[in-house]
């Protein structure tokens, strides 16, 4: 990727953001007199300050500042004469604190000290490449449906308390608790006195109309209504959970429409990449986790510098931390979680959808690792191989890579390749 030192600049700016103004420094290429100003967050002010550094100064000019996404790395990128450099919160706090012992901190300040970060190590900073607007919009697509699952676990989760509250009939008669019909069913009939006063073919019918036609089910179910019992009839407890069930049901509902309409737009967007093909293939990735893996290498065929980058990247990779004769090996914390936890997770969809993976994994919970030590384990693996069909954009076989196993005698595929080749 193309560094501060790959070419030259007609200055150099730091910027410190914040919700309502964005502190800068600015440095002019050749000299060392460094210039101080605020920009207002507001489009307007953004782009008469943007237009004014091109017309003083030329192109390009290098800004380093302290986040890779959000609302003032958009309207930055929308100028082609700027060059960007995300730092790491994390590195920019540590480095002023090396040099401010007292923890003092000001914005003004650490747009200097960003830039001073740029200017000392241009080759620890990358520039920002964006990729393209089908795989930025899957990025987001991505992250926004995995914060609406969260929520929708939450918002679950409340209604199954609330109900255990006043109403355990209905967590009895249902054996999944996110559903539509679930939803309804609570909206509809929200006590065991509203299910009670109902009829029976009323009852039946609203089954029927959410496509749950299963006679037997449906029928024992009514029986278990006309035998229930009620938890407590006291309108203290009854009446405010049955007002906040409502409500919660209601939420539960238009999140379970809202992260389908997403489902449905992932997949569209996904299916315009060229590389989708190659995570889509990949055995347990599934409509769900492939756009998340495709989005976690993306476009970019020199992103990483090899397998290990990557490794690191996604927060699979762990640390080693030496001194003397003491040696501490732990998981990396300076990652993102959501990219760590997509791998984790494909990782163990993985088990029974390949051979190798699940000989890999067995014996790493034979050994004493806990489960999410084994399923990292497995995910280092797996990158090492995703990496290279990346690379070479050819798409996984299972097969080939169990015959490549077996040509190197690997222990992973002896046995099962004997059930394979029967």
């Amino acid at each position: 990727m193309e560094t501060l030192l790959s070419q030259k600049f007609t200055a150099y700016i730091g910027i410190d953001w914040a919700d309502t103004k964005h502190d800068v420094c600015l440095q002019v290429g050749g000299e060392t007199q460094r210039h101080f100003s605020v920009i207002d967050h507001t489009p307007q002010s953004i782009d008469r300050w943007a237009k004014s550094m091109f017309e003083r100064y030329g192109a390009p000019i290098a800004i380093a500042l302290e986040l890779n996404k959000g609302p003032l790395v958009a309207a930055l990128q929308k100028y082609e004469f700027f060059c960007l450099f995300p730092i790491n919160p994390s590195t920019l706090a540590r480095h002023r604190k090396t040099f401010v012992g007292s923890g003092a901190k000001d914005d003004p300040s650490d747009a200097q000290w960003a830039l001073e970060l740029l200017l000392t190590h241009p080759l620890r900073f990358p520039q920002l490449m964006p990729q393209s607007p089908a795989m930025r919009i899957l990025a987001s697509l991505t992250e926004h449906r995995r914060a609406l699952v969260d929520e929708r676990v939450k918002v679950s989760n409340r209604l199954i308390c609330t109900l255990k509250q006043y109403y355990p009939l209905a967590l009895e008669l249902f054996g999944n608790h996110d559903t539509v019909v679930f939803c309804d069913f609570l909206m509809r009939w929200p006590t065991l006195e509203h299910i009670k006063r109902s009829r029976q073919s009323t009852f039946l019918k609203f089954f029927n109309e959410h496509n749950a036609r299963h006679a037997q089910l449906n029928q024992t179910r009514w029986e278990i209504i006309t035998k229930a019992m009620p938890l407590t009839q006291d309108p203290g407890v009854i009446r405010p959970s049955q007002l906040y069930a409502t409500a919660l049901a209601s939420q539960l509902k238009g999140l379970i429409s809202t992260i389908k309409d997403f489902d449905r737009e992932i997949e569209e967007t996904a299916n315009t990449l060229a590389d989708y093909p190659i995570f889509k293939a990949l055995p347990g990735a599934g409509q769900h986790l492939a756009p998340r893996l495709m989005v976690a290498f993306g476009e970019q065929r020199d992103r990483f510098s090899d397998a290990n980058a990557m490794q690191r990247y996604a927060g699979i990779a762990p640390v080693t931390q030496r001194s003397g004769k003491k040696k501490v090996v732990h998981w990396r914390y300076q990652c993102s979680t959501f990219l760590r936890q997509t791998f984790v997770e494909w990782a163990a969809h993985s088990i029974t959808q390949s051979t190798w993976a699940e000989a890999y994994y067995r014996p790493q919970r034979a050994k004493g690792c806990s489960y999410q030590a084994a399923l990292r384990a497995l995910a280092f693996k797996w990158i090492r191989i995703v990496y290279q069909c990346w690379k070479t954009s050819t798409v996984y076989d299972e097969m080939a890579y169990l015959q490549a196993l077996t040509r190197r005698r690997s222990t992973l595929v002896e046995a099962p390749m004997e059930v394979v080749t029967g």
